[in-house]
């Protein structure tokens, strides 16, 4: 039987536990979080208690603005009044200088109104009220957000990239469809430069077939009183054929049916005239 002695460790054979960089970042990061929570938690409650009563006294002070006699505007008046009065410590324990001094004049603002005589007077101060409590607001909510939180900072960079995007697709989706509205537009243009052309192309047509017709009966007109100069019995007949169908033919087709109207007239009345003889 084999006898294990145990050996009794000294205090230098103990092991020891080194901590490296790493966790000791994280350990003094946890007693730094645990340190400022606390005042940032009384903080946030200050700032949201502090716009809760903000946004109560802008909702009365905008009803003031919108009423439509002197009583009405000086009762909401004075209850955005009590409102900035109750909103005032919040402000104070939330740090927001920039809030703090707009509610402040605003504040001042509404106190005038009590004292005016005349509801142009009264809603003057309660419209530059309005206007200015807007931006306390405004700027109450930037001072509360954070700006040392990671996780939020890169949501707003992921949710701005996405409303990039999404800005993109929109303006390109715009002028997709501002180039359909010019294509659309185009198009019509061109059919009505067309139906023009055709009308014009017409009018041309038709035109030039009642010269044609009026220069071959001129024409009929001259060769028929040369041939009764000479004696002759003959005669060529007017043109009184309708030509309508020619209105379907191309300018130089039209040209050249009435130039081969024109020849025959012309060999008919020369065989005719051939005929005549001088007593």
């Amino acid at each position: 039987m084999k006898i294990v002695v145990l050996k009794k460790m000294s205090n230098f054979d103990k092991p020891t536990y080194k901590p490296n960089l790493i966790t000791m970042k994280k350990f003094y990061l946890f007693f730094f979080i645990c340190a400022i929570y606390p005042k940032f938690q009384a903080q946030n409650t200050a700032c949201a208690a502090a716009d809760s009563f903000l946004i109560y006294a802008y909702s009365n002070v905008k009803d003031a603005y919108e009423s439509n006699n002197v009583q009405h505007l000086k009762y909401y008046a004075e209850k955005s009044l009590k409102s900035f009065e109750e909103a005032k410590p919040h402000l104070k324990t939330c740090g927001c200088d920039a809030a703090f001094e707009l509610a402040f004049n605003a504040k001042e603002l509404i106190k005038k109104v009590e004292a005016t005589s005349t509801f142009e007077d009264a809603r003057f101060f309660v419209k530059r009220a309005k206007e200015i409590t807007q931006n306390c607001i405004t700027e109450l909510n930037k001072c509360t957000i954070p700006n040392y939180n990671e996780t939020i900072e890169i949501a707003k960079i992921e949710e701005n990239g996405v409303n990039d995007l999404k800005t993109l697709q929109k303006q390109k989706d715009q002028l997709e469809q501002q180039r359909l509205a010019l294509k659309i537009k185009e198009d019509e243009l061109l059919k009505k430069l067309d139906t023009q052309k055709n009308k014009e192309l017409q009018l041309q047509k038709e035109t030039l077939i009642k010269d044609h017709k009026v220069i071959l009966n001129l024409n009929i007109s001259m060769c028929n009183k040369v041939l009764k100069t000479y004696g002759s019995l003959s005669k060529i007949d007017e043109y009184t054929e309708n030509d309508a169908s020619l209105l379907s033919e191309n300018i130089k087709t039209i040209k050249s049916y009435y130039l081969n109207i024109t020849k025959n007239i012309n060999n008919d009345y020369l065989e005719k005239l051939n005929l005549c003889q001088v007593n």
